[in-house]
């Protein structure tokens, strides 16, 4: 038994212990990233509220500061007006006035409801994101590889009438053909915004266990690989970055320095710090070119030959580019190349033409039935000012004429405007694989924990 001064003396101890053991605050620094996704349609109009929430999580000090998911709001400030898709749109019998909605965040809401005040600079390059994956290499020769290439362009055309939230699809295009129809922000829609100041947050904060995903079969509309997170073979890295200035094929040229940060650590296989958050890649460009007409799209090749550790000398690494968010869609090769997928160039204006015909289609099933004819011809290259036009003029010809027309728009838009351009904003978010290597260990600073 302990008198009561040795239990007292103890009991001091202990209480003197204790606040060592509090965790100590953690700051996310200034000009810090964060990718935020809607969590659902919100209408475009000033001070509409947002609700989002963080695609990737973020660390700092190698320490993880905000789980993957954790909300962030905010709201829209003000509105820009969108020419060029007011343009684009009014080739169409659109007129709705669309503009390029200005957002800001300014709350995070932790896993256990704390709301955390924050504030971020202002963005506008709002659109979902595309997360183009490098596939496996592929065996087979050119027809092969053109086989693979229309099938995964039947599955795009299929994808948008059999995949989950086709009836909200449809409304879309069903609100595309009125003459005017209200906006809105699409859920999914991403944007990457940086703090503008230092934020506190509490350390080590716990994410939000995912439960598995039920096993489900595999619809044709889906990509022959689903997908997911890169794994390295053994000896090598996956290397999670943000490109730290913009490329673009319009702009950047071979040749050209780039620099990307690190923001996740990496971990060598006895968990001590393999690579630091806050090291940076260094590369070039490989290999850039414009777009130009008919549809030739530009390209845009990069790789990191580099490692700067703070603290430590560089090494020189070999690196391929796995993955690549972008609010364009495109695509990986095997060998880390980014290219523009395979573009449907055929099917909507055909059947553009094929509705511009009927007009021009003479029976003898009655006025009724031309009517109906006259009305498809003026959709094809109008929408629903183009039905009615057509309908009510009585005129097949000119009903054929507006088919026409829009028959030629996608047809321009397609074959002979310039091709999309490639282009990745700073603060992309890009993955990396190393060749395999031997790594030094190199230990956190002491009090850091291990995740």
């Amino acid at each position: 038994m302990l008198d009561t001064g040795t239990a007292l003396a103890l009991f001091g101890l202990l209480a003197a212990a204790l606040p060592a053991q509090t965790p100590t605050p953690t700051t996310l620094p200034a000009q810090s990233p964060l990718v935020v996704q809607l969590s659902q349609h919100q209408p475009v109009r000033v001070g509409e509220p947002l609700r989002a929430t963080l695609v990737y999580p973020v660390y700092a000090n190698n320490q993880l500061v905000l789980p993957q998911g954790t909300v962030v709001r905010g709201e829209i400030v003000s509105l820009h007006a969108n020419h060029p898709r007011r343009i684009r749109a009014e080739l169409g019998g659109d007129f709705t006035p669309f503009h390029t909605p200005v957002v800001r965040f300014h709350q995070f809401v932790l896993p256990d409801s704390t709301a955390i005040e924050f504030a971020s600079a202002d963005a506008t390059d709002g659109a979902p994101i595309f997360r183009a994956v490098a596939p496996a290499h592929r065996q087979g020769g050119f027809l092969r590889q053109e086989l693979r290439a229309g099938l995964d362009l039947v599955r795009s055309d299929a994808a948008f009438f059999l995949a989950p939230g086709r009836l909200d699809r449809l409304q879309q295009v069903l609100y595309g053909e009125l003459p005017y129809h209200p906006e809105r922000l699409e859920k999914g829609t991403s944007w990457t915004v940086e703090t503008t100041a230092p934020v506190t947050l509490p350390c080590c904060i716990a994410s939000q266990a995912t439960p598995p995903a039920p096993a489900r079969r595999h619809h044709f509309w889906e990509p022959a690989t689903a997908v997911t997170a890169p794994t390295a073979p053994d000896g090598a890295w996956v290397i999670q970055a943000y490109l730290s200035t913009s490329l673009s094929s319009e702009s950047s040229h071979q040749g050209e320095p780039i620099l990307a940060t690190v923001v996740e650590p990496v971990y060598n296989p006895d968990h001590s710090i393999a690579i630091p958050q806050g090291a940076t890649l260094v590369g070039a460009i490989t290999r850039a070119s414009r777009a130009r007409r008919f549809g030739r799209a530009g390209t845009l090749n990069f790789s990191f030959r580099q490692l700067e550790i703070p603290q430590a000398a560089p090494r020189n690494v070999e690196t391929t580019l796995v993955g690549a968010d972008s609010a364009q869609a495109l695509a990986l090769t095997s060998e880390g190349q980014v290219k523009q997928p395979p573009q449907d160039k055929l099917s909507l204006p055909l059947f553009l033409a094929a509705l511009a015909s009927r007009p021009l289609d003479q029976d003898r099933h009655g006025a009724a039935s031309q009517t109906g004819k006259d009305a498809a011809g003026g959709a094809a290259g109008l929408g629903l000012l183009g039905t009615v036009v057509a309908a009510a003029g009585g005129a097949p010809a000119a009903a054929a004429g507006i088919g026409y027309y829009g028959a030629a728009v996608a047809v321009y838009y397609r074959w002979i405007a310039r091709g999309k351009t490639v282009s990745f904003p700073r603060d992309t978010r890009i993955v990396v694989q190393t060749v395999a290597r031997q790594s030094p260990a190199m230990q956190p600073a002491p009090g850091r924990a291990q995740p």
